[in-house]
């Protein structure tokens, strides 16, 4: 893959989020400092799964990036996205069995859906587009602290950066692109298949060329 020579970027907008201003210690490669005690988040999505209330899950968003990223980046939360069975007796599915699952276990929901596991604001989501469903049914596992975690590829990183299109995400997206594990093909054939390939021609001509 050639270098990437990116145009000026402007400061990525800092609007309040939902949930409490936190800031993700993190360094590249998936290693995750003490502020995110991720070991306890991962045991309650565990459990979650045994008990049926969620199928498989995956950390996404700017948590996610940080397992690609030198430079981390800052958040506010964290983002588990989940695919969710319906529950007994019913063929909806609905984040409400998430929630009822969480208070039963003492943890408590805000107005805006966040919990706080470990003294970090969480938020299950279930897949909004075609491709954060592909990016949750195909992503990797990672080693933080000798515990396996599911996060989405760096090519599905990208490829849902470029769909949001926020500055922050245009911004994130160049920096992804300038990983050493970033994989062209891999995230040409992402785009393909969702579509994306006019938005991505658009990008490239504004801030890449």
């Amino acid at each position: 893959m050639k270098a990437i020579s990116a145009k000026p970027l402007s400061k990525p907008s800092s609007g309040l989020h939902h949930c409490v201003a936190r800031q993700v210690e993190a360094i590249s490669y998936g290693i995750i400092h003490h502020a995110v005690n991720i070991k306890e988040i991962i045991a309650t999505i565990k459990q979650m799964q045994a008990d049926g209330v969620i199928g498989e899950y995956a950390i996404g968003g700017a948590v996610a990036a940080t397992f690609y990223l030198v430079e981390p980046d800052t958040t506010k939360d964290i983002d588990i996205f989940v695919s969710m069975n319906p529950a007994p007796g019913q063929s909806v599915v609905s984040p409400q069995q998430i929630f009822s699952w969480l208070r039963a276990q003492g943890y408590q929901i805000d107005a805006q859906g966040c919990v706080r596991i470990a003294d970090w604001p969480v938020q299950f989501l279930p897949p909004s587009t075609p491709l954060v469903e592909e990016a949750l049914q195909g992503a990797i596992e990672r080693d933080v602290e000798g515990m396996p975690v599911r996060v989405f590829t760096l090519e599905h990183l990208a490829a849902i950066a470029l769909e949001v299109g926020r500055p922050k995400d245009k911004t994130r997206l160049v920096r992804f692109l300038e990983s050493k594990e970033f994989n062209e093909a891999l995230f040409s054939e992402i785009l393909e298949r969702n579509e994306l390939l006019e938005r991505w021609a658009k990008f490239k001509k504004q801030m890449l060329d």
